[in-house]
């Protein structure tokens, strides 16, 4: 049941977080993806899968909070 319960969680979010991200943001999703499946494998098993998801929103949230501040600073 579990595997079940991970493998329908991929499915349905490496889509979304995919179409939601622009290509420059990409870098941060797979970056924090990469960092979160290594802490979440350390973590206990079949962690890393949520580890990389967890990782990715972090980071796609972190590029995005940063791109936006570094709009606004821009010259209009």
């Amino acid at each position: 049941m579990e595997d079940v319960v991970k493998r329908f969680a991929v499915l349905i979010a490496l889509p979304l977080m995919v179409a939601s991200t622009s290509p420059a943001l990409a870098k941060g999703c797979l970056r924090g993806a990469a960092a979160g499946a290594v802490a979440g494998h350390y973590v206990g098993k079949g962690h890393a899968v949520m580890g990389a998801m967890a990782g990715c929103a972090a980071m796609h949230h972190h590029y995005a909070k940063q791109a936006k501040a570094k709009a606004q600073a821009a010259p209009r």
